[in-house]
């Protein structure tokens, strides 16, 4: 009796084939080409189901693809579960799959690059809190060499601003320190994390540079996405109280140029100097 991978590689190849026969109507040899799919092809078949909103198919089909060596459908696979998109949510499920991919040795540079990085960030998301009824403990140590992992070897900014706050509160076993904070955070906002622009505004304001600080929060608000915004504003609204009214005006202009120069405040952090926060 054909064991249960034989079948569902059969199945899969089957629907390759069926996707790639309707699209070109290619000849009988083609098809018996498509059979024998390989795992990037099974991949792709599992995009263009993922797309069309077939995401029970596209779930059989990344796993193929990943148990075969696909770290691009182990990367889907992993963000379905993470998300509930698809399949029932399951963050244990996510995090084996995000583990597996932490464990490929890839370059940097390398194609491959990004989902190694994503992947380090997610499982240093959730060693940083555990995940409720797993075997997954909260480790904020085990968190920051995932963070740092992924800040150093593929320059991640979500990981570098986390490598920041880590440094700023002294958590993860790390030393607190403001220079270093002040530096992880510099390199994620530089590459446009609005929540470092925002941080280093804040840090700015607390060290004296009242307006360049409160300019900084304003526009990293301006550019943040929804889930960073209401911490943003609350921050930003704080300092905002403790000014006085010219430096509010100030910052409000300073805040409008900087917009105006990009799509985010690069180049206005590029100008802040660490040594501009110390205190």
């Amino acid at each position: 009796m054909p064991s249960f991978d034989t079948m569902r590689t059969a199945a899969l190849s089957v629907l390759v084939a069926a996707i790639t026969l309707a699209a070109a109507g290619v000849s009988c040899a083609q098809e018996n080409d498509a059979k024998r799919s390989s795992p990037w092809a099974v991949f792709k078949f599992g995009f263009s189901a993922y797309k069309s909103g077939h995401k029970d198919q596209a779930v059989e089909a990344y796993r193929y693809a990943a148990e075969n060596g696909q770290i691009g459908a182990t990367w889907k696979l992993a963000r379905m579960y993470a998300q509930g998109d698809g399949v029932t949510r399951d963050d244990y499920e996510a995090f084996k799959f995000f583990s597996e991919i932490a464990r490929q040795d890839v370059e940097p540079g390398s194609p491959e690059e990004s989902y190694v990085s994503d992947a380090l960030v997610a499982l240093g998301d959730y060693v940083k809190t555990g995940i409720p009824g797993s075997p997954v403990g909260a480790n904020p140590a085990a968190a920051q060499e995932f963070y740092m992992r992924a800040a150093a070897n593929y320059r991640n900014p979500e990981a570098q601003f986390e490598m920041g706050n880590m440094f700023l509160h002294g958590d993860g076993g790390v030393k607190s320190s403001l220079r270093q904070a002040g530096r992880w955070f510099q390199l994620a906002a530089e590459k446009g994390h609005a929540g470092a622009q925002a941080t280093l505004g804040n840090l700015l304001f607390q060290s004296g540079k009242v307006v360049r600080g409160l300019a900084m929060m304003t526009a990293a608000l301006d550019r943040a996405n929804p889930m960073d915004q209401g911490w943003i504003r609350s921050m930003q609204e704080e300092a905002f109280s403790l000014a006085g009214e010219s430096d509010r005006r100030t910052a409000i202009a300073l805040a409008e140029d900087i917009l105006s120069k990009g799509e985010n405040v690069s180049a206005e952090v590029s100008t802040v100097g660490v040594d501009q926060i110390q205190q």
